[in-house]
């Protein structure tokens, strides 16, 4: 099957440019019989895809262009200020982020989907690749289990609307390919710097893979050496390799991993292993769900898995092992300490099988140990046949099979078996080939839009960017006054990123680093959340607008409502500590420093001329003004808590409160009096700072002359912030510097904890590295 007359490099790079291709058109093919973006009207920017990972992308979008709100520290723009440097190294540090820069801003949808078959593609060629440097082989079929294994169900179905996990999918076989030159003792440097890169890309996938790359490795150390000096030196060249990688990926990583730790908690639940029938029923093609391993990689490949123990080409050993390999890790997917160990001793929310990815990989490796040392015999593809046969009539008591996974698997078992059998015979050799790219696109495609079917039929969807985009991110540009104000694009929002998607600095964040300091701050003045305290929304107030500086904001009709605000720094009198209570008007004026609202006249009713406001936190209806219109609240805890809601100007008695649905056990409702808040944010105006910069990580204010108390910054007081050379206090949740009448400048800057650390680690393992590099280099001159 090999071709010898050609170099074995231009045969490796043939085959990873066919494994892109037959990639990229098996998802292209997919995702138009699906007709979502951008072959049809669908939505494909469903869940987390279109909340978090787009607005993230066209913030690194404005970064690249010089138009954001900060830097690589610190994001300006979302939760009224917050750190960056953690959400570049966990959504954006991927290589191919940046490739977004070179489109429209406007097409930033575009933009992702393209990097995202990017992705998808290089995961097939580096597959490819490292299938052509552990053995030698037809360069078409290494192509072909490359391109099977980036078209995993795990990958166009899970990781498609997860970019920075596709990170992951490319890194397994990369990290495989340092564990094979830690076995030859070769390119060190290429190694460390390939782990530096797949750890700061993705550390969560890239910590699997790591996992799955070294079961790999071990299966080749013991497979090819012999002897007890020569495996323990592989596997010591390899592992050093790995930490002086992780080691350089240390001033992203570090930061990284302190703020998880400082993130509000997510959601905690015990993993519990699907049934062997849901297993094997993601061995089919065109099956869906977020709960199973997504297993399936074509029948075509999975059938030389399957015949791999009865191929007696194929040493016993080399038999036994890559078969163990790939039984033992099918295993370790349901058993739950090893299912800990996988995720980071973590269950993850969401998808508790993501570790699949590796699964496909290894069982890529092994269907190629067989092929490369001969194509399987008669017997061998009967008894592999008989094997998927066996499997997929025990996935028919799941509820996941799927006639058209049926169909698609038989209708790609016949022709795959046949067409292995049939390359035994030169003239048959291109038709089985293209035979069995045939079946490999088919399923792939099927498989691709069978998952679209399913995620828009049970998740959040979110349209791509057009004229509600355009009109409403002109709006802020055209409103905007940073630093002198912010400008908050508000509710309702079109993500839980809006500030990042559309522009202007607001209160809204959505992130696995949402700080637990910053949501417990914006739910204790009345902020509303979903995904259980992570995705926090602004407060549409005007009362904690003049807190957070807030001058203009986004109005539902796309009108901008403007306000006279303190700036980004002012000062509070000398008093006791104070802390929240469960009122949140009551904790808006303690933060503010004013009484502005007063209880209702009767129960329901605010005195005519104030502005009514509705704290219902766990209500999920409609409610309003009897002589106005209707507002949604969206509380059903714990995963939504509804926000404060403004519900107009009272009239007095007709202005009574009604709830569309039975009154919740939980709410309250306060009018607001604008009289006493003009006069509180005058007052607070009148002992503010005299001047502010902002830089990209800092602030710089100038204090009037004698100031006492505290000074307040407008920011959430996250971990990170210095003032004036030591570390900044908190007010009420917000950043603060004591002042003792004698300070006359404010002079803060954020650096992420971490970053320091990390830096040193990472210039001392660069260290490590050129003086290896130098020493070997001297070594191949004498």
């Amino acid at each position: 099957m090999s071709t010898p007359h050609r170099s074995p490099r231009r045969l490796s790079l043939a085959g990873s440019a066919l494994a892109a291709l037959l990639t990229v058109v098996a998802v292209g093919a997919g995702d138009a019989v699906a007709r979502v973006f951008p072959y049809g009207p669908r939505h494909r920017s469903i869940n987390d895809l279109g909340n978090q990972f787009v607005p993230f992308h066209a913030h690194l979008w404005d970064l690249l262009h010089g138009r954001a709100e900060g830097g690589l520290l610190f994001n300006w723009q979302s939760g009224y200020g917050t750190s960056f440097l953690p959400d570049l190294g966990t959504y954006l540090a991927s290589p191919f982020a940046v490739l977004v820069g070179l489109f429209p801003r406007a097409d930033i949808d575009l933009a992702v989907y393209v990097v995202t078959l990017l992705k998808t593609a290089a995961a097939a060629a580096a597959m490819t690749w490292l299938l052509r440097t552990q053995r030698r082989g037809a360069w078409w079929a290494a192509g072909l289990l490359g391109a099977s294994y980036a078209l995993c169900g795990w990958s166009v179905i899970e990781a498609s609307y997860n970019p920075m996990w596709l990170d992951g999918l490319i890194a397994f076989p990369l990290l495989c390919l340092t564990g094979e030159w830690a076995l030859r003792g070769r390119r060190l440097t290429a190694a460390v710097l390939i782990v530096a890169v797949c750890w700061t890309a993705n550390f969560y996938t890239a910590y699997m893979a790591t996992l799955g790359a070294a079961l790999v490795l071990l299966v080749r150390v013991v497979l090819t050496r012999q002897g007890v000096r020569s495996r323990p030196a592989v596997v010591g060249r390899a592992a050093g390799t790995t930490v002086l990688g992780i080691m350089l990926a240390a001033p992203v990583l570090a930061p990284l991993f302190l703020s998880s730790g400082q993130a509000y908690p997510g959601w905690v639940k015990e993993f519990r292993p699907v049934s062997w029938a849901d297993l094997f029923a993601r061995l089919l093609p065109a099956t869906y769900s977020f709960s199973s391993p997504a297993v399936f990689v074509t029948t075509g490949t999975l059938l030389l898995v399957a015949a791999l123990p009865f191929h007696r080409a194929v040493p016993p050993r080399t038999r036994l092992a890559w078969a163990g390999l790939t039984a033992a890790v099918a295993l370790s997917l349901q058993w739950a300490p090893t299912h800990l160990a996988w995720h980071l001793f973590a269950t993850p929310n969401g998808s508790p099988y993501r570790q699949t990815f590796v699964l496909a990989g290894i069982a890529v490796i092994a269907a190629w140990a067989g092929l490369s040392a001969g194509l399987p015999g008669r017997r061998a593809l009967a008894a592999g046949a008989g094997l998927l046969a066996a499997a997929a009539l025990w996935a028919g008591g799941s509820r996941l099979a799927t006639t058209w996974g049926y169909v698609l698997f038989a209708g790609g078992l016949a022709p795959a078996a046949g067409a292995w059998w049939a390359l035994r015979h030169r003239r048959l050799v291109l038709p089985a080939a293209v035979l069995l790219a045939a079946v490999l696109v088919g399923q792939g495609a099927a498989t691709t839009a069978f998952g679209h079917k399913g995620k828009l039929g049970g998740l959040d969807d979110y349209p791509s960017w057009g004229r509600a985009h355009t009109a409403r991110a002109g709006a802020l540009a055209g409103a905007g006054g940073w630093p002198a104000y912010r400008t908050d694009p508000s509710r309702p929002a079109l993500t839980g990123n809006d500030p990042m998607l559309l522009g202007g600095e607001g209160g809204s964040y959505y992130s696995s680093h949402t700080p637990e300091v910053f949501t417990r701050t914006m739910a204790a003045l009345g902020a509303g959340w979903t995904s259980r305290g992570r995705n926090v929304q602004s407060i549409d107030s005007p009362v904690t607008d003049a807190v957070f500086a807030v001058g203009a904001r986004l109005q539902p009709d796309g009108t901008v409502r403007r306000a006279e605000v303190p700036p980004l720094v002012t000062t509070r009198p000398p008093g006791a500590p104070a802390a929240y209570g469960d009122s949140p008007f009551a904790n808006q004026e303690l933060l503010l420093g004013a009484r502005v609202y007063e209880d209702p006249r009767a129960p329901g009713v605010c005195r005519a001329g104030t502005e009514a406001y509705l704290w219902a936190p766990e209500y999920n209806a409609t409610a309003r003004l009897a002589d106005g219109p209707a507002f949604r609240l969206n509380g059903n805890a714990p995963r939504n808590r509804a926000a404060v809601q403004p519900m107009g100007v009272s009239r007095g008695d007709s202005s009574a409160l009604v709830f569309d649905r039975s009154a919740p056990a939980r709410w309250a409702l306060s009018c607001l009096d604008r009289g006493r808040l003009d006069t509180a944010v005058a007052r607070l105006r009148a002992t503010a700072a005299d001047s502010v910069t902002v830089g990209s990580s800092g602030v710089r204010a100038v204090l009037p002359e004698g100031s006492t108390g505290t000074a307040v910054l407008s920011v959430p007081a996250i971990t990170g912030w210095t003032c004036n050379g030591r570390p900044a206090a908190a007010h009420l949740g917000l950043v603060a510097v004591p002042l003792d009448g004698r300070t006359t400048t404010l002079d803060c800057s954020f650096r992420p904890p971490g970053l320091l650390p990390g830096a040193a680690a990472g210039a001392f393992a660069l260290a490590v590295v050129l003086g290896l590099a130098l020493a070997r280099g001297r070594r191949q001159r004498t």
